[in-house]
């Protein structure tokens, strides 16, 4: 009975991350462009899936989202695909994210029901993020920092703050709730 209680929780957790995944799919090409960096929910889906799938299975998701968008399908910002797009000026956000989830996560998988930790979890990870990828715009564009600062932190910190707060209100409720239903199983 045991063993099947785990199969049965292995292949919801599998179906899970299929969704996460699906999910930054569908809402990573609805983006705001606003210069050379666009703003888009990529990290929004990253913190809720951080709080839903754990870290390890989230990192495994995001990856399958950059394979299918590194194959041509149009699903990062823009309603774009291809390695043009990961290897272009905003890919080092895009890389950036694991590094952001695998911090943020760490902190989340040992501190779920502690809402600033898991915050600044978040921030520290997110701050990562914004060096790798504001390192890489200044590579592609030859933007010096203070300008890429502008282009791809700045302007960005406001939105990803509300984010963040958004992800724990919800991710916690999601991960209760996806439990229980694991729970069935």
């Amino acid at each position: 009975m045991n063993k099947v209680r785990e199969n049965n929780s292995s292949v919801f957790m599998l179906a899970a991350s299929g969704v996460m995944t699906a999910v930054i799919c569908i809402l990573a090409p609805c983006s705001i462009p606003i210069g050379a960096v666009p703003i888009s929910l990529t990290n929004l889906v990253i913190y809720i899936s951080l709080y839903v799938l754990g870290t390890k299975r989230t990192v495994i998701s995001y990856l399958t989202y950059l394979l299918i968008g590194l194959v041509g399908m149009p699903v990062f910002s823009g309603f774009s695909g291809g390695a043009g797009k990961l290897f272009g000026p905003t890919g080092g956000y895009l890389i950036g994210f694991i590094p952001m989830a695998i911090i943020a996560g760490k902190v989340i998988d040992r501190f779920t029901n502690r809402w600033y930790l898991c915050l600044a979890g978040m921030i520290t990870g997110t701050m990562v993020c914004y060096g790798i990828g504001t390192a890489w715009l200044v590579y592609q564009t030859g933007m010096n920092f203070v300008e890429a600062m502008f282009a791809g932190i700045i302007p960005f910190i406001p939105g990803d703050l509300i984010k963040m707060i958004i992800a724990i209100l919800f991710g916690v409720k999601f991960r209760k709730h996806l439990l229980g239903i694991q729970a069935f199983l």
